[in-house]
């Protein structure tokens, strides 16, 4: 096996990244004004508020000024000082509708010039967020909204890419009611006569591996197709890929880079929520071990796959590669990958020669760019 050469891809990916390009705080009078809003009513609100610590404590202050806002697991909005507040600052004090006519006269209202949505999963990560920010006309960090739906449901990225050509794993989509209107156990045949064990079974739109189960047993089958329904009416069966567990960072919009990939070694069965974020046991290879040219083949297949969804800022896309045949498959993309200290989108930006402030940098101005790109395409410039 034969390691790229981190260093030379380093020197690249700043030639890549800065030549020709001068952050707008150069020509600009005072800080930047971001927004960072995080929390919400996703099952990983938790990894949120992490994810936006983080965020907070490596923008440059001297470059920005920051204001965050905190969204409830209920829903509503709250100005807070910075995601840094203890859990009970958070949770207490005033709280507000985003709803223009559900506001009190007396809400101080917060401008920004670039929003930074940092909300993993469901009404956050799924476009829902991405629309109301374009309803409101104001750059933001990462993907639209129809790139950031389509990235979010596994079913329709998957199809998706399926048209296209790119490698899937072997899946089976499986909708709420058909499974309740007594077509259970026909569905469950279809299951077992269409695939081996062990395999996957997952909620169609979630993240951080929430409703996930692998399922080794025919008798186990049932319960995970429950949990799984627990978060979504549509859910995906999909064969259980003995290999490695590969990772990449795409960061860009009309013309994405690919960062160095890196290998994922899980302690659990499957790279899970409590091994992502509860025990800390998982291992990392960065970058992996891999030949010069499968890197590059993953690296493609993360920029096609970026490109696909038409996603704009950043994404995390996930790979398995599997044993004996040496295949690559596209898992998912992620285009509001994890963002706290361990999360492997910056950690894989920072083995390829952009440290964490920088990267944010970048993520700040290609919001920029691509918001001054759309103006001038509607005319509204």
């Amino acid at each position: 096996m034969t390691r790229p050469d981190s260093g030379s891809y380093s020197a690249q990916a700043s030639a890549l990244f800065f030549t020709g390009i001068r952050l707008k705080f150069c020509r600009m009078r005072k800080q930047l004004a971001i927004c960072l809003i995080f929390g919400g009513r996703s099952a990983e609100h938790e990894v949120s508020i992490t994810s936006a610590r983080a965020i907070y404590q490596n923008l440059d202050k001297r470059k920005y000024r920051v204001n965050s806002i905190y969204i409830t697991k209920k829903g509503y909005w709250k100005q807070v000082i910075s995601p840094l507040a203890p859990a009970e600052e958070l949770k207490s004090g005033r709280i507000f509708s985003f709803l223009p006519w559900e506001q009190a006269a007396d809400v101080q209202p917060l401008k920004a010039e670039v929003y930074f949505p940092v909300l993993h999963g469901p009404y956050g990560e799924d476009g829902t967020i991405q629309g109301l920010l374009e309803m409101a006309d104001v750059p933001y960090v990462g993907a639209p909204v129809l790139a950031s739906a389509v990235g979010m449901d596994k079913v329709i990225f998957k199809n998706l890419l399926s048209q296209l050509g790119l490698p899937v794993t072997p899946y089976l989509v499986v909708n709420e009611e058909d499974y309740k209107q007594k077509q259970r156990s026909k569905l469950i045949r279809k299951i077992n006569s269409s695939f081996n064990y062990p395999l996957f079974i997952k909620p169609a739109n979630m993240g951080s591996s929430v409703g996930i189960s692998k399922v080794k047993r025919k008798a186990d089958l049932p319960e995970a197709i429950e949990l799984a329904f627990r978060y979504d009416r549509k859910i995906l069966v999909e064969k259980a890929i003995a290999g490695r567990e590969i990772e990449c960072s795409v960061l860009g919009n009309d013309r994405p880079e690919a960062s160095l990939p890196g290998e994922v070694i899980p302690h659990r069965e499957f790279y899970d929520y409590a091994d992502k974020y509860l025990e800390g046991k998982t291992q990392f290879k960065l970058p992996a071990e891999l030949p010069v040219a499968l890197t590059r083949k993953i690296r493609q297949l993360a920029v096609a796959a970026f490109k696909a969804i038409d996603a704009c800022g950043l994404a995390r896309v996930d790979f398995f590669l599997e044993n004996g045949t040496g295949i690559i498959y596209i898992n998912e993309i992620n285009t509001i990958p994890g963002f706290t200290e361990i999360s492997m989108y910056p950690k894989l930006w920072e083995i390829s020669g952009l440290h964490f402030s920088q990267l944010l940098d970048r993520l700040i101005e290609l919001a920029l760019q691509r918001y001054d790109s759309k103006k001038h395409c509607l005319g509204r410039a």
